[in-house]
């Protein structure tokens, strides 16, 4: 994080919220400086340390510095989230197609859907047998995200309990509720010859066969479908690279969280993907910058548009078309060699 995007968060959260102004404490003393505030609570985010990490070199004490990244993270979310967790516009999604179809040369593509796990140390003991799994040795707590090719997050959800998969995960996420609402974005695309009405994003393979999923092929037999299962998993990379920078950036994620809530635990995810996403505009990444709004639609549930979502006819069609697509395409790094063949 840059100087000047530290200063900016530090002026606009003081500015926000009057608990980061600088005031006078019980005994009519100076209280901490909005500086020293949001420094210890994005130090925690950042190394993931015991708030008492700060007693006797800052003399601030361990209620403090806990309180500090509770309020920074309420502030943050309410702040910033609008913009920085915002479902993407109809310019945000004409930028996503340019630049995916320009990178990965898959036309139409939102980007990568995936989800993964945060330890959750201070579980109580009743919710222990909700949250845990046959392969995690601990409660876990899981969030669902969708990055673009700059691991740009564009969607979030986190809370699912972590004994859950991602078909489970993925009923509860409000990833479709603006489809279904009809408040989503009209942004179709074309792939050979044939139009589709919306964008879709690359899976792996527990994911259902819905239009808006694109899966890679398990066992490819045609030179065209090996050439479309290795551009698939190389695309498909941006998720699991969004969840890596995020949790070696972020200390805290990759190590048991030590919130006793559920809720708590949310708005510290949500803070790092806030501020993952705040430092990858700053750093003149991001594929979609500027946030222009779509005009205001009145919400109107359509039962036609679920059905449009699942249908598997749509989904074999889409990826028939990318892979003739490719097949197309002359790329000699996708080539399939004789002996695969």
């Amino acid at each position: 994080m840059s100087k000047s995007l530290f200063l900016k968060i530090v002026s606009d959260v003081e500015a926000y919220d009057e608990w980061f102004q600088e005031g006078l404490d019980g005994r009519m003393k100076k209280s901490f400086t909005p500086l020293q505030k949001v420094t210890s609570a994005i130090k925690q985010l950042a190394t993931g340390n015991p708030p008492d990490e700060g007693d006797e070199y800052l003399n601030m004490s361990e209620r403090t510095s806990r309180e500090c990244l509770e309020y920074f993270c309420e502030t943050v979310c309410k702040r910033y989230g609008g913009e920085f967790l915002r479902r993407p516009t109809s310019h945000d999604i004409a930028l996503l197609y340019q630049a995916h179809e320009d990178r990965h040369h898959l036309p139409g593509m939102l980007g990568s859907l995936d989800c993964t796990h945060f330890v959750w140390r201070m579980c109580p003991t009743e919710l222990r047998g909700q949250y845990m799994r046959g392969d995690h040795q601990y409660p876990t707590v899981m969030l669902e995200a969708v990055a673009s090719q700059d691991l740009w997050i564009w969607h979030a959800f986190c809370g699912p309990a972590g004994s859950q998969n991602d078909i489970n995960v993925l009923q509860q996420s409000p990833l479709f509720l603006a489809q279904r609402n009809g408040t989503a974005p009209n942004c179709p695309f074309q792939v050979n010859n044939h139009l589709y009405k919306r964008g879709y994003y690359l899976t792996d393979g527990i994911y259902p066969t819905w239009s808006v999923f694109v899966k890679s092929f398990p066992y490819p037999h045609d030179p065209n479908e090996k050439k479309f299962k290795r551009q698939h998993e190389a695309a498909r990379k941006d998720v699991e690279r969004a969840f890596g920078v995020l949790k070696s950036k972020w200390g805290i994620l990759n190590r048991p969280m030590r919130s006793k809530t559920v809720r708590k635990i949310r708005s510290i995810v949500y803070t790092c993907l806030i501020l993952h996403n705040m430092i990858i505009k700053d750093d003149g990444r991001a594929i979609a910058p500027v946030h222009i709004q779509d005009p205001p639609v009145e919400p109107v549930f359509d039962d036609t548009a679920y059905t449009e979502l699942i249908d598997e006819d749509t989904h074999w069609r889409l990826k028939h078309d990318l892979v003739e697509h490719l097949g197309s395409l002359d790329l000699p790094h996708l080539e399939v060699d004789s002996d695969e063949e």
